[in-house]
């Protein structure tokens, strides 16, 4: 049986997930919020977070994500709870670049097709923690199995999202949903099959709506 991969993530309404945890996290792009999540923690998210690394698991992140970590949670003694698991799991990194991977345990995938052989192996569940940019690359090949998505009841106008223009399209099922006492939604997904479409209309397309279709196909 093959490992899933579980993503993760701490989301916006508007789908950023930009250094949801403090400051100095990731101010790339001028990004101006960061610890965006830290004023709505409750004790409804800790129970999340937990349910998510209750089981043993392995870790994929991507280059960025693996600097915040690598400089973070080896030196950490306020979250033992959280600080020595991430340390002793394996930790897959998913970058063609040769920067070095100090952090106990790490380990380079150079790209998706060996991250597939890795979740086609034996071992734990693989949990993606930040790394936007898998997100797509990951939902392309469909190799992400389950969504848990914390979804906090701000708008940040700005910063890296979870899904860009190039996912891969599909349907997911909701296989369980909480809400916060802070607002925060927790809602986990598995996939469904492929995106399917219909229609809303009643009647038969006025001669202004099949006109307004020949103009919106001539400009593209």
């Amino acid at each position: 049986m093959s490992r899933r991969i579980i993503g993760a993530a701490f989301v916006s309404l508007d789908g950023v997930i930009q250094a949801p945890g403090g400051p100095h996290e990731d101010p790339s792009g001028g990004f101006p919020f960061e610890g965006w999540l830290a004023p709505l923690g409750d004790e409804a998210l800790g129970h999340q977070i937990d349910s998510v690394f209750r089981q043993p698991y392995d870790l994929l992140l991507g280059r960025r994500t693996y600097e915040i970590f690598a400089a973070h949670w080896p030196f950490n003694t306020d979250a033992p709870e959280i600080a020595e698991p991430f340390n002793r799991c394996r930790k897959y990194v998913l970058t063609r670049g040769d920067m070095a991977l100090d952090w106990n345990n790490s380990e380079r995938v150079p790209d998706i097709d060996a991250l597939a052989a890795i979740k086609a192996g034996d071992g734990p569940d693989i949990v993606i923690q930040g790394s936007s940019t898998l997100y797509p690359q990951l939902l392309q090949r469909g190799l992400i199995d389950r969504l848990v998505l914390m979804v906090a009841p701000v708008v940040l106008g700005q910063g890296k999202r979870l899904f860009g223009d190039h996912s891969g399209p599909g349907t997911w099922k909701l296989i369980e949903q909480r809400t916060g006492s802070t607002g925060i939604v927790m809602s986990t997904y598995e996939p469904a099959g492929p995106v399917e479409t219909g229609s809303f209309a009643t009647d038969d397309p006025s001669p202004q709506e099949l006109a307004r279709r020949e103009k919106w196909a001539r400009e593209g």
